[in-house]
């Protein structure tokens, strides 16, 4: 992947699991665990080709509509991920963050989110943003709900202040979003930060979204033209 533009910031709508699953006869859990798998490989790949962030949307506020048996699956997939995990990213020098709200979460989630951010907060090979209970929308409102909170403390310049660092987490703008499994929408994912994205959609499901459609994606990133409304 040499002389090719390299995204500083690249965000993943990871979709299509339970499709996968189904396709395969097998339960919604199995494309789940699956794409656990993806995330970490492909992520892996990601970082090595230069991008310094990696965005992925892992459950939003939404999703909390699903089936209990599935919403308790994701819940102890992500405690198991995150008390498990932690060991790779130390090793390969991967800060994990985690945006959304933690109201709602059990106190084992909240616990091994606690575990995973603690464990690589000196990683300074790249950040790996799991967005998890998110809502784009949810972060904006959160986002000016603090801001009101310090104005109204005197902690603030409304003329100075940088919105960025009242989000879930301070993060540069995304410049590539793919979205998986074919759907050609946002679904309420990093809105504020998609301002000036490229878009790129296909229709693999992200459980089989490995290396080389990654690189089908640079690739159509690199025949874009950015101007930010230039």
């Amino acid at each position: 992947m040499d002389d090719i533009k390299i995204p500083r910031h690249v965000a993943i709508i990871m979709d299509g699991n339970r499709r996968w699953a189904k396709e395969r006869g097998k339960r919604a859990s199995a494309g789940h665990l699956q794409g656990s798998k993806t995330l970490k490989k492909t992520g892996m790949y990601i970082f090595s080709t230069g991008v310094k962030v990696l965005s992925v949307f892992a459950f939003s506020t939404e999703n909390f509509k699903r089936s209990e048996e599935e919403v308790n699956y994701l819940m102890s997939l992500v405690i198991k991920v995150f008390n498990k995990s932690y060991v790779d990213f130390v090793k390969n020098g991967i800060r994990v963050v985690i945006s959304g709200r933690k109201k709602g979460l059990q106190s084992e989630v909240l616990q091994a989110i606690d575990t995973i951010e603690n464990q690589t907060k000196n990683g300074n090979n790249g950040i790996l943003n799991i967005c998890l209970n998110y809502g784009g929308q949810q972060e904006i409102e959160d986002a000016c709900q603090r801001i009101a909170i310090d104005y109204k403390n005197g902690a603030v310049d409304l003329d100075t202040l940088d919105f960025n660092k009242y989000l879930y987490n301070d993060l540069p703008p995304i410049d590539l979003l793919i979205r998986t499994s074919g759907e050609e929408r946002i679904s309420n994912f990093m809105l504020y930060q998609l301002a000036y994205s490229e878009l790129y959609f296909t229709k693999t499901y992200f459980p089989d979204f490995d290396e080389k459609e990654y690189d089908l994606a640079i690739s159509e990133y690199n025949k874009r033209k950015r101007r930010f409304g230039g």
